[in-house]
C-alpha cells in the first residue's frame, strides 16, 4: 500500500508539469489535474467495493492482477503527440481527456489497491484484522512520501523522460508485491470468508472513539460526504491562493496536499498524536487568521501567508477527518466507507476546479470552504440549545455584518485610506466579535460569512473596482485610482497594465512600460530602424506596449487568454489597442506554439512580457524556447524579456540560457521609483535583452543602466525536460 500510494502521488505532479507548457503555467492546471485524479480514485474505490461485494477473494485477487498488469502496456506515460489545447475555449474538457488517455489506466489500477489490500487483510488471521483502518495511515504515508520526493529529489535531479522511466520500473516492483499479497490471500482457508478479522461481522468491538456503527442511513452517509468535501475543497482553495501570484511549481502545489494527507496519517494511526478536542478548540482562531487577507484584500509576504494557510488547512483537515474516523463502520463496510469518502473528495474538487470558475468572478471557493469548515466543527463544550440561543445564532451574525458594513462606509466617507490602521479599526474589532461566537459552530460560521459579505464593500488594495472577471487562467480586476486619474488591470494581486484617464495621455505607456524605463530605452534605441517595423509581443495585458508602434509598423501580440483580449479591446476600460495601434494583431493560444508557425526571421524585436508576476509559463524560459525566438528573429534584432517578479529572481536563468545559446545579454534594474513616479503611473521594473552579436546592442551597452550578465558556473540550463524554480524563489 505504501508503494502504491507513493506511485500515485509521484505521478500527479509529474504529469501536471508535463502539461504546463501547453497551458501557460496557470494554477488551474493543477486543480483540474487533481479533479481528474480524485474522479479516477472514486472509480477505483467503486471498483474495489463492487468486486469485494460480488466476487470471492480469490476471483477478486485474480481480477486485480489483470488490471495492474494491463496498465503496464501504457507505460512509460507521456503527453501523446499532436495534442494541442483549444485557443478560444476553456481547456478543462480537453485536459481531462488528455489525462484519461495518458495516465488513466495506471492511475485507476493504483487507486483501487488501497481499499482492496485492506479488505484482503481483514480476511487474514492477523490480530488487527478486525480493524484494518490503521493501514490507511501507511497508504497516506506513502502518498506523502511521493509528494515530497518529487519536488525535493526527482525534479532537481532528473529530466521528465528519466522520471517516467523510473516510475515505470517502480510500478513493475509494485506488481510483484501485489502478486505476493494475492498469493497470501489465496492461501487463506475458505472459512475465513464467513468471518471478518476472525470474528462474526456483527461484533462491533470497542475502540478509542466508541463503538462501530453499521446502521448506515442517509444522514450518516451525507455526513461522511460533507466531512470529506470540506478538506478537499479547502486544500484546492489554499493551492489556488498560494499559486495565484507565485509560480505553480510542484513544491507549492504539493504543500497543501501534503498537509491534507498528513491529517489522514495522524487520524488513522493506531495511537493519536494530537488531541481531537484540542484541535477543535484552536480551529476558530486559525480560520479567522486565514480569513484576514481575504477580508482586507491585502497581500502578505510568502513567509507569512504560507504558514497561516497551511496550518489552517491542516487543523481543519484533522478536525474533519477526525470526525470521519469517529464515525467509521466495521470492516464489513470498509469499501463502502472509502467510496463515500471518495465521493466527498471528488465533489470538493469539482466545486473548486469546474463549478467555481463558472459561477464566481473571484476566488470565492477559499472563503466558502473556511465557512463550511467552521460550520462542520463539533461543539467545543456542551452548551444550552434553547430556542433563544438558536435565534441568536442567526441574529448576532446579521448584526455583526451590518455593523462592519456601516463602519467601512463611514471610515471611507471620512477619507481614511485603506491600510493597516483602517484594517485594524474595521476587521480587528469585527474578528474579536466573531471569535466570541466560537463555542457555537453555526453562529461562528454565519458570523464569518457575514464578515466576508461586508468586506465586499471595502476597496482595499484594489481601489475602486469597476469589474471583476475570471477565466481558466486567473482572476482579473479593472479598477480606478480616482485620486491620480489612473485605471489599472490586476491579474490576481499583480498589476498587468495601467492607463491614464486623461485623454491627452491615452497613448502614454505606463506601469512597467514607460518611455523613461528599460523598454522605452529599447524602442528609443531602435527608433527609425526598420527592425521596429515588425514586433512580436508575448503577453497582452492592457495593451500598453501598443503605444510604441511606429507609423507603418506592425505589432503582433501573442496572448493565451481570450478574456485578456476582450478586456484590452473594451473601450470602457482600456484604449491602447483601439487608439494607439488599431492595426495590431492578437494571436490567441500558447505563444510558443503560435510563434512556431510564424515565418523565420520575421521580427526585428520580440518582447517576452509573460514573466512579470503571477504564474510564469516556464516553457517560455527554456533552451528550446530561446532557439525558437532566435530562429524567428531578423538579423540584427533583439529579444527583450520583462522579468519583474515579487517572488522569483529570473535573471540568472536567462543569463545561463544566453550563454548556452551563444548570444550576448544585458540587464536593467530600474528599481528607483519614488512616490511621485507611482502617482504618475510609473512602476519599477526589471528587463533583460539578448542579441546575436554585441554590435546589435551597442547603443544600449553604452548606457550605464544596462549591465552585462554572466552565467552561473556549474548551473544546469533549463530545458523542456528540466527546470528548478525552487532554486530561484525569493521568500522576502
Amino acid at each position: 500500500m505504501f508503494v502504491s500510494a507513493a506511485l500515485l502521488f509521484l505521478m500527479e505532479p509529474m504529469f501536471a508539469k508535463m502539461v504546463l507548457p501547453l497551458l501557460g503555467g496557470t494554477p488551474a492546471v493543477w486543480n483540474t489535474c487533481l479533479v481528474f485524479f480524485q474522479a479516477v480514485l472514486l472509480c477505483g474505490y467503486a471498483y474495489a467495493h463492487l468486486s469485494a461485494k460480488l466476487l470471492g477473494r480469490r476471483e477478486q485477487a485474480r481480477l486485480h492482477l489483470i488490471v495492474l498488469i494491463g496498465a503496464l502496456l501504457t507505460l512509460p506515460f507521456r503527453v501523446p503527440a499532436g495534442w494541442a489545447p483549444p485557443a478560444r475555449h476553456n481547456p478543462v474538457v480537453w485536459l481531462l481527456l488528455l489525462l484519461a488517455v495518458a495516465v488513466g489506466a495506471p492511475f485507476f489500477a493504483l487507486s483501487a489497491s488501497t481499499p482492496l489490500l485492506q479488505k484482503w487483510f481483514s480476511h487474514s488471521a492477523h490480530p488487527s484484522a478486525s480493524d484494518p483502518y490503521f493501514l490507511y495511515a501507511a497508504s497516506s504515508a506513502g502518498s506523502l512520501f511521493g509528494l515530497l520526493a518529487y519536488p525535493l529529489l526527482l525534479e532537481p535531479a532528473f529530466g521528465l523522460g528519466a522520471q517516467t522511466r523510473l516510475w515505470a520500473s517502480w510500478y513493475r516492483l509494485l506488481v510483484l508485491l501485489v502478486l505476493v499479497c494475492a498469493a497470501l490471500v489465496w492461501s487463506v482457508s475458505d472459512t475465513a470468508d464467513s468471518l471478518v478479522g476472525g470474528r462474526p461481522p456483527n461484533d462491533a468491538t470497542q475502540n478509542r472513539a466508541g463503538e462501530y456503527c453499521d446502521d448506515l442511513g442517509l444522514r450518516r452517509r451525507a455526513r461522511w460526504v460533507a466531512l470529506a468535501f470540506v478538506p478537499s475543497s479547502l486544500m484546492l482553495g489554499v493551492a489556488s491562493e498560494l499559486t495565484t501570484d507565485i509560480p505553480p511549481i510542484p513544491l507549492i502545489w504539493v504543500l497543501p496536499l501534503c498537509f491534507y494527507l498528513l491529517s489522514f496519517i495522524l487520524v488513522f494511526a493506531p495511537r493519536p498524536l494530537l488531541s481531537h478536542r484540542w484541535l477543535v478548540r484552536r480551529l476558530p482562531f486559525l480560520i479567522l487568521a486565514a480569513s484576514i487577507p481575504v477580508l482586507t484584500k491585502a497581500y502578505l509576504s510568502l513567509i507569512a501567508v504560507i504558514p497561516i494557510d497551511l496550518v489552517t488547512l491542516f487543523v481543519a483537515a484533522m478536525v474533519c477527518h477526525g470526525e470521519l474516523w469517529r464515525r467509521r463502520p466495521s470492516a464489513r463496510r470498509l469499501t463502502e466507507f472509502y467510496l463515500w469518502v471518495s465521493v466527498g473528495g471528488v465533489l470538493g474538487g469539482i466545486f473548486n476546479a469546474i463549478v467555481a470558475p463558472l459561477v464566481f468572478h473571484s476566488l470565492a471557493e477559499f472563503p466558502i470552504a473556511l465557512v463550511l469548515a467552521a460550520a462542520l466543527r463539533p461543539h467545543i463544550d456542551i452548551v444550552t440549545d434553547s430556542p433563544r440561543a438558536r435565534k441568536l445564532d442567526y441574529l448576532l451574525p446579521v448584526a455583526l455584518g451590518v455593523c462592519a458594513t456601516m463602519l467601512i462606509l463611514a471610515l471611507e466617507a471620512e477619507g481614511l485610506k485603506p491600510g493597516l490602521t483602517m484594517n485594524v479599526m474595521i476587521f480587528g474589532v469585527s474578528a474579536v466579535w466573531c471569535l466570541s461566537f466560537g463555542k457555537r459552530p453555526l453562529r461562528f460560521a454565519m458570523g464569518l460569512a457575514a464578515l466576508m459579505l461586508a468586506s465586499g464593500v471595502y476597496t482595499g488594495h484594489f481601489g475602486h473596482v469597476l469589474s471583476t472577471e475570471r477565466s481558466f487562467f486567473g482572476v482579473y480586476r479593472i479598477s480606478n485610482d480616482d485620486a491620480n486619474g489612473l485605471r489599472t488591470l490586476f491579474h490576481g494581486s499583480t498589476v498587468h497594465g495601467i492607463q491614464s484617464l486623461d485623454p491627452a495621455r491615452a497613448c502614454e505607456p505606463l506601469a512597467y512600460y514607460t518611455r523613461s524605463g528599460p523598454i522605452g530605452q529599447v524602442f528609443a534605441a531602435y527608433a527609425g530602424n526598420a527592425l521596429e517595423n515588425q514586433v512580436a509581443i508575448v503577453g497582452l495585458g492592457a495593451g500598453a506596449l501598443a503605444a510604441y508602434q511606429s507609423p507603418g509598423g506592425q505589432f503582433t501580440f501573442y496572448e493565451i487568454d481570450p478574456l485578456v483580449e476582450r478586456i484590452a479591446r473594451d473601450r470602457r476600460y482600456f484604449t491602447y489597442l483601439l487608439n494607439c495601434a488599431p492595426q495590431a494583431r492578437v494571436e490567441l493560444g500558447d505563444a510558443r506554439l503560435s510563434l512556431e508557425e510564424a515565418p523565420d526571421h520575421a521580427y526585428g524585436i520580440i518582447v517576452l512580457d509573460a514573466f512579470n508576476g503571477d504564474s510564469i509559463p516556464l516553457h517560455l524560459l527554456t533552451r528550446e524556447a530561446v532557439r525558437i525566438y532566435l530562429r524567428k528573429l531578423a538579423s540584427g534584432g533583439l529579444l527583450a524579456f520583462h522579468i519583474s517578479n515579487r517572488y522569483l529572481d529570473l535573471h540568472q536563468v536567462l543569463g545561463n540560457l544566453a550563454h548556452d545559446a551563444g548570444v550576448v545579454c544585458l540587464l536593467n534594474l530600474d528599481t528607483a521609483t519614488g512616490e511621485d513616479d507611482r502617482k504618475a503611473g510609473k512602476y519599477a521594473s526589471v528587463w533583460m535583452v539578448m542579441a546575436r552579436k554585441s554590435e546589435d546592442l551597442q547603443v544600449l551597452s553604452q548606457d550605464a543602466r544596462w549591465m552585462p550578465v554572466s552565467p552561473v558556473l556549474g548551473a544546469k540550463v533549463w530545458s523542456d525536460d528540466f527546470s528548478n524554480v525552487l532554486s530561484i524563489i525569493k521568500l522576502y
